[in-house]
């Protein structure tokens, strides 16, 4: 069992990102999901490409989904990095740092196919994996497969394949302060 189990709470934000209240984190993941605050990472190997993961077959939204490093919901009075660390390794099996914020307000709403909604506030960060490829070990409830690719490639399917990748880092791709911190161009 992940950390991702029914108890987890996530904290529910109004329009303006302020905190209005909460729920267990299974309960808001459907048709009509309520606004919650979540984030999403982008790692960094040592050699400055970019770990990418494809979700689980058997996770509730966009099973199997290419996607950044990982994302996660931070607890009711759990600080942001510290939720990045926790999931880093409950997801990864990793140890990150330098840990940098480039999308504080980053937001979107998405629908899969199967009319799952996802409708998060989801400050983007981007981190350094600490220590090496070798040492991730993935949880098979979260991660299914992983890569290591270069900036540029990431940012080239996003733009011209976009349905092969999450929206959310699809979206998130798009803006020249995630573009920057990754090594790419405006």
């Amino acid at each position: 069992m992940t950390d991702h189990d029914e108890v987890d709470m996530v904290v529910l934000v109004d329009a303006a990102g302020g905190p209005v209240g909460t729920a267990p984190r299974r309960s808001v993941h459907g048709v009509d999901t309520p606004r919650h605050l979540a984030f999403s990472v982008h790692l960094l190997a040592a050699d400055g490409r970019v770990l990418i993961t494809r979700r689980a077959l058997t996770k509730r939204t966009w099973p199997g989904v290419w996607t950044n490093a990982f994302c996660g919901h931070p607890r009711p009075g759990e600080d942001i990095l510290d939720a990045v660390r926790r999931r880093a390794m409950a997801e990864l099996g990793a140890r990150v740092s330098d840990l940098q914020m480039v999308l504080p307000d980053f937001s979107y709403s998405a629908r899969d196919d199967s009319g799952i909604v996802e409708n998060e506030l989801c400050p983007v960060l981007v981190a350094r994996l600490d220590g090496t490829l070798a040492d991730l070990t993935p949880d098979p409830d979260e991660v299914v497969a992983w890569r290591v690719v270069d900036a540029s490639t990431l940012s080239d399917v996003a733009h011209r394949a976009s349905w092969a990748i999450s929206p959310w880092a699809a979206r998130q791709l798009e803006h020249p302060a995630l573009r920057a911190a990754i090594g790419l161009g405006p």
